[in-house]
């Protein structure tokens, strides 16, 4: 069974198998960015799980850059305190030989404005969605640039330092990193944007700072957009090109996704606007898994590892993915929500991994015809993915999930828990 083999990856690190954990936002750190209790249950269960791989979610290295409410924050040098609480969560995650990799972020422009209202970005391209739930951003100085990189650096080194097994560098879904990538939110005309190589090299610079702290032997891994699947933005083919940068530049790991939350294609759901095609042909299996075919279009190109994560649920089609050379490490995410021991049940022969999201009953049927809106098509997937952040709620603090809960109960008890953490923060 080729989900069971080891992964020797090209620092020399090894996985013990070939299924990951993917990086989902859990908003469990206390007000002051620091793992909790309800971190360390959730992760010792998913580490009993049987993965080889647990990426955590968003670690930002700007607290006033955050996903969201509740996010892990290594922007500084760690107190003592701090210092014992990641040790204690990476601890219990690496338990039974798991791998367990910090995925450090900045959400950029992506930054909800009761967070920050003027968030920082590397032009002042406002996002595009409706609501006002996101601020107009200020460009980045030169000088902040600089300073950022070295951010994400000292983060990485203090992840080393407190147990991680290694760092991914989130450079997809709309955040900083892939809004310097792409030209539609990289609107610079300096040595940091315009041309595919200055939009990277923020990104670029970040891979190297952190390998020269880390050192050779610790795995550094990067997301990456396939692309963001809107017109004018980073296509397929800029994707290429920095891949092979980034296999010159010493990464160990490439995750492919896609999208941004304007054209939310990470939640498997319709954006605001239609997609830009992508010169890539598709096979039966990008019926279940997203970015399969975007990944064998990868691995022609180059040699390090890919995981692929997005759809899959059946182990034949990630066996298929496996051996057809599209992937070399499956990466699982809402399966996880429900199901901790995915891995251990797919390895120990289970065919097809629970389908949770189609049982949901979202809205009224007197909101059914809205659906056929845009508008209410976004809605409906950030909607699900409340009821997914509820269930990871469940596990943290109870160690079981609540899967009778209905959507909206999850969006108030999500949007409750976040007013909470921010008015609990600002008082601090």
């Amino acid at each position: 069974m080729k989900l069971a083999e080891q992964l020797k990856l090209p620092c020399g690190a090894i996985l013990k198998n070939r299924i990951a954990k993917a990086a989902m936002t859990e908003g469990l750190a206390d007000i002051h960015g620091r793992p909790t209790a309800e971190l360390d249950k959730l992760y010792g269960l998913w580490a009993d799980g049987g993965a080889g791989l647990l990426l955590s979610g968003n670690v930002q290295i700007d607290a006033d850059h955050l996903e969201r409410p509740g996010n892990v924050i290594i922007d500084r040098q760690p107190d003592d305190e701090m210092r014992a609480a990641l040790q204690r969560w990476t601890a219990v995650a690496t338990r039974g030989g798991t791998h367990f990799w910090a995925q450090i972020s900045h959400a950029g422009r992506q930054t909800m404005k009761a967070v920050n209202p003027r968030p920082k970005a590397p032009s002042a391209a406002k996002l595009g969605l409706p609501g006002g739930q996101f601020g107009t951003p200020i460009a980045l100085t030169e000088d902040e640039i600089l300073n950022l990189v070295g951010r994400f650096g000292q983060a990485a080194k203090t992840c080393q330092d407190c147990g991680f097994t290694g760092v991914q560098i989130h450079a997809a879904h709309g955040y900083l990193i892939s809004q310097f990538l792409s030209p539609r939110s990289n609107q610079r005309e300096d040595r940091w944007g315009g041309s595919l190589e200055n939009r990277a090299r923020f990104l670029m610079f970040t891979v190297n700072t952190i390998r020269q702290l880390v050192g050779p032997e610790f795995p550094v891994a990067v997301k990456l957009n396939s692309a963001d699947f809107q017109r004018g933005g980073f296509a397929f083919e800029d994707s290429l090109h920095v891949a092979r940068w980034l296999q010159d530049g010493g990464v160990d790991l490439i995750e492919i996704s896609g999208g941004t939350y304007e054209q939310p294609k990470l939640l498997g759901i319709e954006g605001l606007e239609a997609e830009e095609d992508q010169n890539v042909s598709l096979s039966t299996l990008a019926r279940e898994a997203y970015f399969v075919d975007f990944a064998k279009a990868m691995k022609a190109e180059i040699t390090i590892p890919i995981m692929v994560t997005g759809g899959f649920r059946t182990a034949s089609a990630m066996e298929q993915a496996l051996k057809s050379g599209a992937a070399d490490v499956i990466g699982l995410g809402r399966p996880m929500c429900v199901m901790p021991e995915a891995p251990k049940r797919l390895l120990g022969g289970m065919a097809m991994l629970p389908r949770t999201e189609n049982q949901l009953k979202l809205f009224p049927e007197w909101l059914a015809g809205l659906r056929k809106l845009k508008l209410m098509r976004g809605l409906e997937g950030f909607a699900v993915q409340y009821w997914f952040y509820s269930q990871l709620y469940a596990l943290g603090r109870t160690g079981r999930t609540r899967l009778d809960m209905t959507v909206f109960t999850a969006m108030r008890e999500v949007e409750a828990y976040q007013k909470h953490w921010l008015k609990e923060r600002r008082s601090t």
